[in-house]
């Protein structure tokens, strides 16, 4: 009998199996035209293979219904009227399925990859979700919707069997629609669909063909044992996968976040405006995946493929992380403006780096604050006229030698926004940066002249001098006598300023005035 400690105590039940299959056929299509709307109403088909022996590996909805298939030539493309010919990326294709994989992981951890050449196939365990997404119809509904906002079209099957979720996947993947197969119906669901479903092999495809044999639910009512005679153990297995009673090993993907989207460009572009156009749809994409994982853009890095080989790479970091998809397009305009490639442009490849959102509750008494887009364009801008090296937060060197400091980016501090922002008060010396020369007389070793900006001042009081030094151990040595004056001009205007004796060079200088 078991002790008092073990009284009342609830039994961890693990939940059931359950599984989605995301199904998205010619994949090499739909990676192209994602990244080009203009072209998605019309036919267009994407050619594989090196010339001449070019053929269609992939092509749309609407070039199938005008009779496109797979295999076909150039030659044989150009008696269709009006198809639009794209060239296969591999690298477009790579980033639509990091796309995809990532999608599908914000709904659960566990996906497993089982991609092909031309199809993209993953299976996400989605057991134990519903608390958070609802019934499995509702979460892969969910799913569907959160595929298109990316540019592609899936078909999601839903069942405690992996290889009934991705026949059911494969079989509707013409209406693209959403299924999910009870627990026990997997041989009725699938008894409907063909045996194409299965991947067959030309051999046993015959083989079926020859026996009257089209669809799962007649090869599920083979008896078992005289199709392993026939067949041997490949019999068995498609026998399973027809009941949907095939067992099935999951081996979840580790993928790393990252935002990324790539294209290539049709033809080299040589005006930066048209180059903006693919710049807004990749940032649509970005944006939609980093909203996916309740985050913004913090930083976008162009990289521009140039005719000649050679690589332009520039980086947008605005002050705080944004998902404002015109502010980022306007940025990088100014950027690319202001640092222009030096040849055509092939490709182009933006990079994001994820950070924060930057939405924060203001105090009800808080000075009301600039609109951070206005701030990082008005930046921009500067930074086009004075130079990258002439914007940022001015930072002072650890050092006590006069007008020593260095200029970092300019960043707004994390915080929750609530805080009173106090008031610096008014400066009241002025720095004159670059420091002006002059020449000055002394009387009694105290000065009592000098000329500045081609007046002579009269020295009415004087106060130092303040001898400073430093940077002994190296060749930036210097050595400092500070005065502070009070002197008036010929025409009785008084002025107030710091000047500054550097002993090793044997120079004056006028550093600030006092206002």
């Amino acid at each position: 009998m078991a002790g008092p400690h073990h009284m009342g105590r609830p039994k961890m039940t693990k939940p059931a199996e359950l599984y989605a299959c995301v199904y998205a056929k010619e994949l090499p299509a739909q990676a192209m035209l994602r990244l080009r709307p203009n072209l998605q109403q019309t036919p267009c088909v994407v050619m594989d293979g090196e010339p001449p022996l070019q053929y269609v590996c992939s092509r749309n909805a609407r070039a199938h219904i005008l009779g496109v298939s797979h295999g076909m030539t150039p030659v044989e493309i150009d008696t269709f009227l009006s198809i639009t010919v794209l060239l296969r990326s591999r690298a477009e294709e790579a980033a639509a399925k990091a796309a995809i994989l990532e999608c599908a992981g914000t709904f659960s951890p566990r996906v497993e990859d089982r991609s092909n050449d031309h199809t993209f196939l993953c299976i996400v365990d989605i057991a134990g979700t519903e608390t958070l997404f609802g019934p499995s119809m509702v979460l892969a509904k969910n799913l569907r919707e959160r595929l298109k906002m990316l540019g592609i079209t899936a078909s999601i099957a839903v069942s405690r069997n992996t290889h009934a979720a991705v026949c059911l996947a494969r079989g509707r993947s013409s209406r693209a629609d959403v299924s999910v197969i009870a627990a026990g119906e997997e041989g009725v669901a699938l008894a409907s669909l063909p045996l194409a479903v299965l991947d067959l092999s030309e051999g046993h495809a015959e083989t079926f063909s020859l026996w009257g044999i089209h669809t799962l639910g007649m090869l599920a009512n083979l008896p078992e044992k005289a199709l392993i005679a026939r067949m041997g153990q490949e019999g068995k297995r498609l026998h399973q996968l027809a009941r949907g009673e095939m067992p099935h090993l999951f081996l979840p993907l580790e993928s790393k976040f990252a935002l990324e989207e790539r294209m290539e460009l049709d033809t080299p572009v040589e005006v930066l405006d048209s180059l903006l156009f693919a710049v807004g749809v990749m940032l649509e994409q970005l944006i939609v995946r980093a909203t996916g994982r309740i985050l913004a853009l913090a930083s976008v890095t162009v990289t521009l493929s140039l005719e000649g080989g050679a690589v332009h790479t520039r980086t947008v970091r605005p002050a705080l992380p944004t998902n404002e998809r015109q502010l980022w397009i306007k940025l990088i305009h100014l950027d690319l403006e202001a640092h222009p490639p030096q040849a055509a442009i092939l490709s182009l490849t933006l990079t994001a780096e994820p950070g924060n959102t930057s939405k924060v509750q203001l105090g009800l008494f808080s000075p009301q604050l600039p609109e951070p887009a206005r701030l990082d364009v008005t930046l921009a801008r500067i930074r086009a006229i004075v130079g990258e090296d002439g914007v940022g937060r001015a930072v002072l060197k650890d050092t006590h030698r006069m007008d020593r400091f260095s200029l970092e980016p300019f960043t707004v501090p994390a915080g929750t926004g609530s805080e009173a922002i106090s008031t610096p008060e008014r400066v009241a010396l002025r720095q004159l940066r670059p420091a002006e020369s002059l020449t000055v007389t002394f009387q009694e070793n105290r000065p009592s002249a000098f000329f500045f900006r081609e007046k002579r001042y009269d020295i009415e009081h004087s106060y130092g001098p303040w001898l400073t030094s430093g940077e002994w151990w190296g060749s930036t040595t210097w050595q400092l006598q500070q005065w502070d004056l009070v002197a008036r001009s010929q025409d009785h205007s008084l002025l107030c300023c710091r000047v500054v004796y550097d002993r090793l060079q044997g120079c004056w200088q006028m550093v600030a005035l006092y206002d």
